[in-house]
This record gives structure tokens, sequence and C-alpha cells, in this order.
């Protein structure tokens, strides 16, 4: 453990005299540690906080706190420890330090996924909205000129997506996969049907195209009244519930001031 520690302090030294490039350090470990996020977590990254935040510095503060707490937790478990030298001892309290590092680590993906699954309901709604905006701008353009002109103005949530879904083609993906992958991002009622038909707009003759389009606008519709009516009985439910709580705190507090009243009574 002495060994463990005197080397931190060594290397706390050369960063702190810049014998060692501190950024050059990081860099070099990029390529292994990359190996160490996971597929999604620059999409939940950014379907949280938005586009503007740096993905690498929030992957290495991630790498940073992990690896304190292994050495935080290391020298902990070793510090009430026996003179001698117990390897069997050393090696079960780094196993436990490494269960700990890797669990801090994953906490933040962890509530990431938390935070996109609970939103899942949020989506569901927006959706039919933005659907409705993509279909006024595929009257005038090509459908993946249009989808690339709507994600400016589409929900921060579904950027994304959408960027993702105009990469994959952009370079050259002329199948349905880029639009399924989307609907597969945000899994809500009718995804799949309606990327299914944004994918067939950009399939044929304008005259199909015209057609399609109807159905996709009637679709989209009625999608749209689905959504209202979401929205209409959750404000339902939440006055309902208001009232209910109204009621019963009355009522509660009625009969507190009864009792009191009859307490009063038996006192005289």
């Amino acid at each position: 453990m002495e060994i463990l520690v005197i080397g931190a302090v060594i290397l706390g030294v050369l960063f702190y005299n810049r014998t060692i490039d501190k950024e050059k350090f990081i860099a070099d470990m990029e390529p292994l540690t990359s190996k160490l996020i996971e597929d999604d977590y620059e999409f939940l990254v950014y379907a949280k906080y938005g586009e503007d935040v740096d993905i690498k510095i929030l992957a290495r503060q991630r790498m940073l706190i992990a690896l304190i707490a292994f050495a935080v937790a290391f020298v902990m478990f070793n510090m009430s420890g026996t003179a001698s030298f117990d390897f069997g001892k050393v090696l079960l309290n780094t196993v436990f330090s490494l269960v700990i590092a890797i669990l801090l680590y994953k906490s933040q993906y962890f509530s990431l996924k938390r935070f996109y699954k609970q939103h899942l309901h949020e989506i569901d709604i927006m959706l039919p909205y933005y659907l409705k905006s993509l279909e006024i701008l595929i009257q005038h353009y090509t459908v993946p000129v249009a989808i690339a002109k709507s994600i400016d103005d589409a929900p921060d949530i579904f950027k994304p997506g959408l960027r993702q879904m105009v990469e994959k083609i952009n370079a050259g993906d002329a199948t349905i996969d880029p639009y399924m992958d989307f609907a597969n991002l945000y899994p809500v009622r009718d995804s799949m049907r309606m990327m299914r038909l944004l994918y067939r707009l950009g399939l044929g003759s304008q005259e199909k195209k015209q057609e399609r389009l109807m159905m996709f606008s009637r679709t989209v519709s009625n999608l749209q009244n689905k959504a209202r009516e979401t929205k209409y009985k959750e404000r339902l439910n939440h006055m309902e519930n208001q009232t209910m709580i109204m009621l019963v705190t009355t009522g509660l507090g009625v009969m507190i001031i009864i009792l009191i009243s009859m307490l009063s009574m038996f006192q005289m």
C-alpha cells in the first residue's frame, strides 16, 4: 500500500510541476477509456443536456471520479491491516475497490437512462406536433432535406436522433434503417409506423408522393388528436387529485377542530 501511495504522490507532483502534460496524458488514455463508454451514452447526454455539452469532458469526469473512488476505497480498506503483507486480503480489497469504482462510474449512465425513460411520455406527446411541422416542409422539399431543415426548430430531445438519421442518409444509406433507428431511439406509440410512412414518402413518383403525403397527414392528425386527449385527461386527473386533496385536508381540519372543541367541553 505504501508503494501505491508514494506512486500517487509522485504522479501528482509530476502533474503539478508540468513534468508530465496532464492534457496529453488524458488524451493518450482516451483510446482505452473510450472503450468503456456505452454505445448510447452520447445520445443520452444530448437528450438530457442538449447538444452544447462537451461529451469528452463529461466522460473524463466520469473516469476521474471512478479512479479517485478506487484509490480512496483501496487506501481505506487497507489502512486497518496488520504490519505483515497479506496478499489475499489486498487482492480482496482491490476487488471491493474496483466494484465501488465501477458502480460509481455507471451511476451517471443509469441516471441518464432513468431521465430518458421518465421523459418518454413527454416524447410521445411531442412527436405528433413535430411530425406535423415536418409534413409542411415535405410539401416543398424531399424527405431527407425536410428532416435536415426541421432539426433547428425540433424539440431539443429529438435533435440528437434526427442528426444521426440525417448523417446516415447523407452517408448513402437509402434503406429504411436510419428511420427505424430513430424509432428505436424513441420507442413511443406509433413511432415505428410513422417512420415507415416517412420512409415511403421519399419513394416513387411525385403523384405517389402526394397520395402518401395525404395518408401521412391523416395519420399525424389522428396522433395529434390522441395527444390532445391525453393532455386533457392528464389535466382532468390533476384537477381531480387537487380537489380530492383539498376535500381530505378540509375534512381533517374540521375533524381536528371538532375534536379540540369536544376535549375543551370535557375539561370544563
